[in-house]
């Protein structure tokens, strides 16, 4: 509640400054009304540039709804100086941003895979299970079902892997999980080492009794042995919304 409330008042003071040099120019003529009039719009500039810079920062803000604030308020400054016709609760106009997001979200998925680890998964075994794009329910519980190295990705979907019903071969096995909206569930048996990265936008995640939830969360695991095991499994999960949960049984 302090940085917002530091973060208004800076706002309001760089705001009326940046009014004054307007008016002394010429450029606007107001009256008290009219300070706020403008006053807001600016606030919603500066909060959305603030929030694109920490979230490239990873400082934990996101672009998007950063993004979002800077293109609402730019809009309602050029109403305010007559160069195009929109209003506060022209806001509606403004959703095909979120097709937008999604379409950035697809591209950042292409990209993310930067991790040499998972390279060198990719150059050794072109066999690994790739699912792109896609929307419904995976489920891994049939009988000795063979765990290997594996891609999902899913625009919308629910995930459940019982690995205690699964062959484990005796290496390093690493799988990615990602979907903009969905459920993760991950049984592991408990003398199986396994080292976890786990990502959620909104929503939470739960690690063999470990549990954070809200917005902007993010867990990791990793068994005690892992590093000199022989057989393991490397998971990295990442949702926009939703539940991740790995149990040990």
């Amino acid at each position: 509640m302090k940085n917002m409330i530091r973060l208004f008042s800076a706002v309001s003071i760089i705001s009326i400054g940046m009014i004054l040099v307007l008016f002394n120019l010429g450029v606007i003529a107001f009256d008290v009304y009219e300070i706020w009039v403008y006053l807001y719009p600016i606030f919603f500039v500066l909060v959305g540039i603030k929030w694109i810079i920490q979230d490239f920062r990873k400082k934990g803000k996101s672009w998007e709804v950063g993004s979002f604030f800077l293109l609402f308020g730019l809009l309602l400054l050029l109403d305010r100086l007559a160069i195009l016709s929109f209003h506060f609760f022209d806001v509606w106009k403004l959703w095909p941003l979120f097709i937008v997001y999604i379409g950035v979200y697809f591209l950042k998925w292409d990209k993310s895979y930067s991790d040499t680890h998972w390279n060198n998964i990719e150059q050794e075994d072109n066999s690994a299970t790739f699912s792109k794009f896609s929307i419904g329910t995976y489920e891994y519980t049939k009988p000795n079902w063979r765990a290997e190295p594996t891609k999902l990705h899913a625009l919308f979907g629910d995930f459940y892997l019982d690995f205690s019903k699964a062959f484990i071969p005796e290496h390093e096995i690493p799988y990615s999980i990602r979907s903009l909206a969905g459920d993760v569930t991950i049984l592991i048996p408990e003398h199986v080492p396994f080292r976890v990265q786990a990502v959620v936008r909104a929503g939470e995640i739960e690690i063999v009794g470990k549990r954070v939830d809200g917005v902007h969360r993010k867990l990791s695991f990793q068994s005690d042995n892992y590093e000199h095991a022989i057989r393991k499994i490397d998971f990295i999960i990442k949702l926009e919304a939703g539940s991740i949960r790995i149990e040990q049984v």
